[in-house]
């Protein structure tokens, strides 16, 4: 007679973890025996996707190693932070990278964030080389896709920003945590009885998609529970047809471009303009990034403005964008990169242009021949008030890029002085009497958020700092040669 042997029942899967696996397989993330480098804040969404990687890594073979980068903002909060993570990891077993950065020394053309971004991706990049790490996981969720569609959809975007996060980038970035919700996550914490941390940074209303978080996403659930399914499939949709775009933009400009050295190219003027819209905007916008070897996102106002100058230009018309110019012959549209950074300006041309200002950095308005400069400081005292040559902004409350552009019609600001009123810039210039002749080269610089100071007249007040700032941007404009309007 043989003993019998009582086979203690399997443990179920927990509801997220089905979910995940069936995320991951559906988009073919990674795959049983495979390294994964997991990226580890010690916030519930990392916290979580952590942990549910371990409950998959027996049964998928599965090498686990953590990163968790430190930034310094938050004094001992980021000290504790990385903490934390080390005790889990070491708790589960875990190999744990720690990356420091010093990211108020970096000099980018961005925010903090975009700035904070770039490093860790570059960051996560080199060490998952270093282990031999075949996916990066991040733990971005369905929560972070609608805020992310939202965030862009404020901004004007198109196909590619409503296209939102994708569940697999660059052939390694992977979110197996992509259709899972916020509320998904905290409860599976819960139950599972698993610690995790609160970033102070996330509820504060001065970063755009903070507001987006707890403002606006609340709203929309109320008038549609189901809003954020709807976006995600809205995200899923986009994606694809982004892609077909992309892939035709491609096809077409691929054997219709000639490149010149130094990055210029030229393009037949007769076959732009023969194929549509949508084409036309992608291809000019891929060209100029290529060219540039840069990530700039030029916005549409650029975009349609080469695209106008090929259609209407007369031989020899320029127009100067990010980087350099484009101009035009009989039947070539020629971009021209700039050897240096600091543009060249003709008073006599006052051309319609857009410039990206770097932080810290200096250029050359073409329309006036200001240098305009740019510093980011710490706060530590009131700012002095706001004067005619130099104003001081919070550097918390306004993303970037920062755009220096002249004005157009329908641009509206909040003027220092006028207590939250709005106003037209076109009848700001009325008001205070400048010449038409002259307002057009006058500059402004723009943020996502808003116009931040028509340069030499007047600051919009909702970017002031307060008693709270803890960083400045102090923007300083030189060499006025304007005839200035009355006060």
């Amino acid at each position: 007679m043989h003993p019998v042997i009582h086979k203690s029942p399997r443990k179920a899967w927990p509801h997220v973890l089905h979910r995940m696996v069936r995320t991951v397989r559906t988009n073919h993330l990674f795959h049983q025996g495979q390294h994964l480098l997991v990226a580890v804040s010690g916030g519930p969404d990392s916290m979580a996707l952590l942990s549910l990687l371990d409950c998959l890594r027996s049964n998928w073979s599965l090498t686990l190693t953590a990163v968790h980068c430190n930034y310094g903002l938050r004094g001992s909060e980021s000290e504790d932070d990385q903490e934390f993570v080390r005790a889990r990891c070491t708790e589960r077993n875990i190999p744990l990278h720690v990356q420091r950065f010093h990211v108020l020394d970096r000099r980018k053309p961005s925010s903090l964030q975009a700035v904070a971004r770039d490093l860790r991706y570059q960051a996560f990049a080199e060490i998952a080389e270093q282990c031999g790490a075949n996916r990066i996981a991040l733990g971005h969720t369905a929560d972070d896709q609608v805020e992310t569609i939202l965030l862009w959809l404020l901004r004007g975007t198109g196909l590619t920003g409503l296209s939102g996060i994708p569940p697999f980038r660059d052939n390694i970035i992977i979110r197996p945590l992509y259709e899972t919700g916020r509320q998904e996550i905290l409860t599976y914490l819960q139950d599972a009885g698993l610690l995790f941390r609160e970033d102070s940074s996330n509820a504060k209303p001065l970063y755009l998609r903070n507001r987006i978080r707890h403002e606006l996403v609340p709203i929309l659930n109320r008038l549609a529970p189901a809003s954020r399914g709807a976006f995600c499939r809205l995200a899923d949709i986009c994606r694809e047809d982004d892609r077909y775009v992309e892939h035709q933009a491609a096809t077409l400009f691929s054997s219709a471009v000639k490149w010149e050295p130094g990055g210029g190219w030229a393009i037949d003027r007769g076959l732009l303009l023969d194929v549509p819209r949508a084409l036309q905007r992608r291809g000019i916008r891929n060209l100029l990034r290529k060219s540039l070897n840069q990530p700039y996102t030029f916005g549409l106002r650029t975009i349609d403005r080469v695209i106008g100058i090929a259609a209407k230009g007369k031989s020899g018309s320029r127009l100067d964008v990010i980087g350099g110019h484009v101009m035009v012959n009989d039947r070539q549209l020629r971009f021209v990169p700039h050897s240096e950074r600091i543009m060249s300006y003709d008073l006599q041309q006052p051309a319609i242009l857009e410039h990206r200002m770097t932080v810290p950095g200096t250029l050359m308005w073409p329309g006036t021949g200001q240098r305009l400069h740019v510093q980011l400081e710490a706060c530590r005292q009131a700012p002095a008030p706001p004067e005619r040559n130099q104003i001081v902004v919070d550097a918390d409350r306004v993303s970037q890029p920062l755009i220096v552009r002249r004005w157009s019609p329908g641009d509206r600001f909040q003027p220092c002085g006028m207590h939250g009123h709005s106003k037209k810039v076109q009848d700001f210039f009325t008001d205070l009497k400048i010449p038409r002749t002259v307002r057009s080269r006058i500059p402004l610089i723009v943020a996502p958020e808003g116009i931040v100071w028509v340069v030499g007249y007047r600051q919009d007040q909702r970017w002031l700092p307060t008693a709270q700032t803890e960083r400045c941007l102090v923007f300083t404009a030189e060499d006025l040669s304007l005839k200035e309007g009355t006060e």
